[in-house]
């Protein structure tokens, strides 16, 4: 279980490892898969299969074009996912979110309306948008940490509340369309190819100043430098994905700006889930949460801020959303988002009953269940077989994590 001054587990177990030889990192690596901690080792064999088998079904899966169009589209996915992560880590629930993001999507789409006597700069629409989420994410929040309305019920009601007001808003009209250039522009602009090839050698840059200073803080420390190859291996494998990803797309039309936004959310929550004090206190409320209250932790705050968290993400993707399809209308937030963004968490190896789980989780989730309904979609397979795939998936990982979590309990890990 993790304490308030414990590191996050993740962060914790790299740096023991980086002190050990690179057999006996092997040799605990596979008691570890043994034990049951596999990690995101399924997810990735997954994601090897299942582009073997759609570049065998069709010849324009594997393609430039292809991976330009699939980054827009998971885009709102892996953003609500983000947060959904951090509210299953604290082993609660966010049933709100789809329609949520609907919301905010009308709030977008209201607040840059050219002719309605309220059209503001695109930056305004967006800032109103999130702070929308915000509030409900965190009004929710409170009524689950204060009161001790359990989440399922609270987030359920949320769910039909908000549903009910994008009809009523939307109601007269139908359908706002979103004119804005900037707004339209998060999920249908592509950068020019000088920019990719730039942000790639900055993500070097960047895993290789990490690497440095991780060098540098060990040794200051009167530590030794660690294993070269755990240091190394991590920005050749980052940074290499990101050269062949870049590479890929400026085949096409360039890196779309949802990736980077992917890329930024991720590494910011990243960073916020595993090196700053909250997202130590976020596992260890999650691990227990009447330890970490002993232990000093302020729990009812933790809860009503990862609501929040949701919040602006639901928000975020909602945003996302609109800008998609340029327009939003009466089923924004309808359809299987919500059951997406869960899926994709629990999938990419979030535990569902807390305290453990990545934020890269909703990046890996997010392109098994998004991979798998674009390969479908360019196969010609119906819709049945898509949610029929998607919940078999989302049940095998709930299934993995249950027996993961009975063999780690018995192995004492």
């Amino acid at each position: 279980m993790s304490t308030a001054t414990e590191p996050a587990p993740a962060a914790e177990a790299f740096e023991v490892e980086e002190t050990l030889g690179l057999g006996a990192v092997l040799r605990q690596r596979v008691e570890a898969l043994r034990a049951g901690d596999v990690g995101s080792l399924p997810v990735l064999v997954f994601m090897v299969a299942i582009t073997i088998f759609f570049t065998s079904k069709t010849s324009v899966f594997f393609t430039a074009v292809n991976l330009d169009n699939l980054i827009p589209q998971m885009s709102q996915v892996t953003v609500m996912a983000i947060g959904v992560v951090f509210v299953l880590l604290i082993g609660e629930i966010d049933l709100s979110i789809g329609y949520l993001s609907g919301l905010a999507a009308v709030v977008v789409a209201e607040l840059q309306a050219p002719g309605t006597g309220h059209d503001f700069p695109w930056f305004v629409a967006i800032l109103g948008a999130l702070a929308v989420g915000a509030v409900i994410g965190a009004a929710q929040g409170a009524i689950v940490a204060f009161i001790g309305v359990p989440s399922f019920v609270v987030t359920l009601a949320g769910l039909l509340a908000w549903n009910g007001v994008i009809i009523q808003a939307l109601g007269t009209q139908g359908v706002i369309g979103i004119q804005d250039r900037q707004i339209n522009g998060i999920s249908n602009y592509f950068f020019p190819s000088w920019f990719g090839w730039a942000a790639a050698g900055a993500i070097t840059v960047g895993l290789v100043g990490l690497a440095v200073s991780r060098i540098v803080s060990r040794r200051r420390a009167g530590l030794g430098a660690g294993n070269a190859a755990l240091i190394a291996s991590p920005v050749i494998i980052r940074s290499g994905a990101a050269w062949a990803i870049v590479a890929a797309c400026n085949h096409d039309r360039g890196v779309p700006f949802a990736g980077v936004l992917i890329v930024t959310m991720l590494v910011v929550w990243t960073f916020v889930a595993q090196r700053t004090t909250f997202g130590r206190h976020v596992y260890a409320v999650g691990g227990n949460a009447e330890a970490a209250r002993r232990a000093g932790i302020n729990v009812k705050f933790i809860r009503v801020t990862v609501f929040t968290i949701s919040g602006v993400m639901a928000a975020l993707g909602g945003i996302v959303a609109a800008s998609f399809l340029q327009s939003v209308d009466l089923t924004a937030g309808s359809g299987t988002i919500l059951l997406d963004a869960i899926a994709a968490a629990v999938i990419g190896g979030t535990s569902l009953f807390g305290g453990r789980g990545w934020v890269r989780s909703a990046l890996l989730g997010a392109m098994v269940t998004q991979t798998i309904q674009n390969g479908i979609d360019l196969v010609g397979y119906s819709d049945a077989v898509k949610n029929i795939v998607t919940a078999a998936i989302l049940l095998a990982a709930v299934t993995l994590d249950t027996i993961a979590r009975r063999r780690l309990a018995a192995s004492g890990r």
